[in-house]
């Protein structure tokens, strides 16, 4: 993962009405919140303006309004919320530590508190996209317009459409294909789950391997994992072999790397070629 600088705040004290029982929600009690806001700092250090960085207390104000106006049973899914928040916020975040104590937690034993500890990033991804059933072009639309609309999932890139000849030898239509660009804080599990959902939306039916479809969404690339289960493969299986994969990626991310051969698109493509 890229190194970032980081701007701290400790302890920030809120009175908030999360809980699971009753008089919690209702009477409210007292949350110590810690940030690391994770950020490159390097422009607002040369240039001493405010907005080339985040400002620690409007960010301290943000914590505050949103304990205060929000109302959860688990101090996890305040935590969950309040980082996500925090991302779609502030745009020079890439990334959030935050610790969400609760002095005093009803447990019925001396402590001190109770806390929950997270770290969330932006990740980027690359996908690949195809369709050669219908209206190719809008289920390739479709397509972006869905994951923008995905809480989590932002389209940063998007390359021309690309018509390709059929892979596999499976007799049929051609492809129209695209790769896109994405920003996202979901896992790559949470993201094929997505993928997979927006397919069945637009009638994706998986019948015959190679065969014709109306959508096609594949995770090529996310950031530099290497990864294989038996539901997932990154970065995807072949893709070096496969220029319909390899020219509409080129044009939107031609110095990226595989991170297993160390190739840049560029590279593969032409070597390929």
């Amino acid at each position: 993962m890229m190194k970032y600088d980081e701007i701290h705040i400790e302890d920030l004290e809120i009175y908030a009405r999360h809980g699971v029982f009753p008089e919690e929600t209702k009477l409210g009690q007292r949350f110590i919140v810690s940030v690391i806001l994770y950020t490159n700092t390097r422009k607002a250090g040369t240039t001493d303006e405010l907005e080339c960085s985040i400002d620690y207390g409007s960010v301290s104000h943000f914590i505050t309004r949103f304990m205060q106006e929000n109302t959860y049973k688990l101090i996890e899914a305040a935590a969950e919320n309040l980082v996500e928040a925090l991302l779609f916020e502030y745009p020079l975040l890439a990334g959030v530590t935050l610790e969400l104590k609760k002095p005093w937690a009803p447990i019925g034993l001396p402590l001190k508190y109770a806390s929950v500890k997270i770290s969330r990033f932006w990740h980027r991804a690359y996908l690949g996209m195809g369709s050669n059933m219908g209206d190719k072009k809008a289920y390739l639309d479709g397509a972006i317009e869905a994951l923008n609309k995905i809480k989590g999932c932002q389209v940063e890139k998007v390359s021309e459409y690309l018509v390709t000849k059929p892979y596999g030898g499976v007799e049929q239509d051609d492809f129209l294909n695209a790769c896109a660009q994405i920003k996202t804080l979901l896992s790559p599990e949470e993201l094929l789950d997505v993928l997979h959902e927006i397919e069945k939306e637009a009638h994706r039916e998986r019948i015959v391997r190679w065969g014709p479809r109306t959508l096609d969404l594949d995770i090529l690339l996310y950031d530099d994992v290497v990864m294989e289960t038996d539901d997932l493969i990154i970065p995807h299986i072949e893709m070096e072999l496969r220029d319909f994969v390899l020219k509409p990626l080129s044009e939107i991310a031609p110095n990226l790397r595989h991170p297993v051969s160390k190739k840049t698109v560029t590279q593969m493509l032409k070597e390929l070629q």
